[in-house]
């Protein structure tokens, strides 16, 4: 499989999971929906796909690992966790998207970290990852997340441009040395 992929952060906490409106992405095509545990063996192969874009050769891609964490995330009160299908097959994932309620232990203010997106490699891929998109701005809105960061692999030109399109902007830079550099 080939997708549009993006992830970071860790779990977080309060909001209610997975809802914010987001079946009601208006697209005469597709619609976005809660992830059920139905989805979890095709969102573990978006999970592992977007950790091989991320982190190529130390990637972990167990998909053990990958099933605890998403069926963990599933229906749990802060994880807004949505699944992009075509109309006309609802119960088949085309994309994926993943954010966690957080809370800034300095300032007490609500945010939203970005853990996943990734998008089936099909002709309307740009389309859908602009719905599932839409639909977690949508749903980080009704959970009043004044704040959403994300992280994308600086190679990962698909979704910078995607975050662009939605306003996001870059703020920090990682920098990495390798001891065997």
């Amino acid at each position: 499989m080939n997708f549009t992929a993006m992830n970071s952060g860790a779990a977080g906490d309060g909001g209610t999971a997975g809802d914010g409106g987001a079946a009601m992405a208006s697209d005469p095509d597709y619609l976005v929906r809660p992830a059920a545990e139905d989805d979890i063996e095709a969102l573990v192969s978006y999970e592992i796909e977007i950790a091989v874009v991320s982190f190529a050769a130390e990637a972990v891609t167990d998909p053990a690992l990958h099933r605890r964490r998403i069926a963990g995330a599933l229906g749990k009160a802060g994880e807004i966790t949505l699944v992009a299908a075509a109309r006309r097959q609802p119960g088949s994932p085309l994309g994926w998207a993943w954010l966690s309620g957080r809370t800034n232990s300095l300032t007490g203010e609500r945010y939203g970290n970005f853990r996943s997106l990734a998008v089936s490699d099909v002709p309307d891929r740009s389309r859908i990852a602009e719905l599932l998109m839409g639909a977690v701005l949508t749903a980080a809105d009704e959970h009043q997340m004044g704040q959403l960061t994300g992280k994308v692999h600086a190679g990962n030109l698909g979704m910078r441009a995607l975050y662009r399109k939605f306003g996001f902007t870059a703020t920090h830079l990682t920098m990495e040395r390798r001891a065997d550099s």
